[in-house]
């Protein structure tokens, strides 16, 4: 685990605020211990795999968890219910999120990101100095979809996060269910033509993964009928302001076709920033 302290302009150390919000049983914070990043990892298995349509590795499917190479080094944001217990007694974690940082991503290697989009002008145009942020593996438990708060306490965590670095963007891929861009040409064609990044800041598929997102005239989308098929993390990014990258890609792993969502925190809506800001 990469702790969340580091030196220089950052002050502060990780155990002073670790509860970033509550909402009744619900609290976000951030996970402190292994044990704790392994149940956000239990969490997407049964997400991801069990519910959707991801195909485990044989590893993960005896362990019952999503992981990769980039997980030791982010930070992972939990939504845990105080009043619902797991097998080892402690809090169930029923909402998550991945953070990664440049300089975790430094280490890593790289973002998550890269393998599917070239995003490296993208970080080359952020003025001196600016700070981006990966956004990515965020899920909630299915009983708590419907409950209200959960969503809300994530993003509370995430703008608390983000001001605590003060980071400038946020950006990640975020996904559709299915593989066949036909089955999804009302969302990802809304998406093209009504949120898509400017031109000189786009940032664009890798060329042997790209899909074309263009699947039907701008005229003939109902704009409601889109927003109504989109996910809804997907319709809470765009709501908050974000932009959208070009191209689509397949991750035949995941089932899903993502897209890539371009956030920069001064390009919030007033309605996410008088909501969340607060929180920060």
């Amino acid at each position: 685990m990469v702790n969340l302290y580091e030196p220089g302009p950052f002050e502060g150390r990780l155990e002073q605020w670790p509860v970033l919000a509550t909402s009744h049983a619900l609290e976000v914070r951030l996970a402190e211990t292994d044990t704790e990043v392994e149940a956000a990892q239990r969490l997407r298995y049964r997400v991801f795999y069990e519910e959707f349509s991801a195909i485990p590795t044989p590893q993960m499917r005896s362990e019952g968890r999503d992981f990769d190479r980039f997980d030791d080094f982010c930070d992972h944001l939990l939504v845990v219910d105080r009043e619902a217990l797991d097998d080892e007694g402690q809090p169930c974690v029923v909402g998550t999120y991945r953070l990664m940082r440049s300089d975790q991503a430094a280490r890593a290697g790289g973002f998550y990101t890269a393998g599917e989009y070239d995003i490296a002008p993208m970080l080359e145009a952020l003025p001196p100095g600016a700070r981006a942020l990966e956004l990515g593996r965020s899920c909630i438990e299915k009983d708590y979809r419907v409950k209200p708060g959960t969503m809300q306490l994530l993003w509370h965590g995430v703008m608390s996060y983000v001001a605590r670095f003060s980071m400038d963007l946020m950006f990640g891929c975020a996904s559709l269910q299915g593989t066949d861009p036909n089955a999804l040409a009302l969302p990802l064609s809304y998406l093209h033509h009504f949120h898509r990044m400017p031109a000189g800041l786009r940032v664009r598929a890798r060329p042997e993964l790209y899909v074309e997102m263009n699947r039907m005239a701008k005229g003939e989308i109902d704009a409601k009928e889109a927003l109504r098929a989109l996910p809804p993390m997907i319709k809470g990014y765009v709501r908050a302001g974000a932009m959208i990258g070009d191209g689509a890609v397949i991750d035949r792993q995941f089932g899903t076709t993502d897209v890539l969502i371009y956030l920069p925190v001064a390009d919030l809506t007033p309605r996410y920033k008088s909501r969340f800001g607060k929180s920060a």
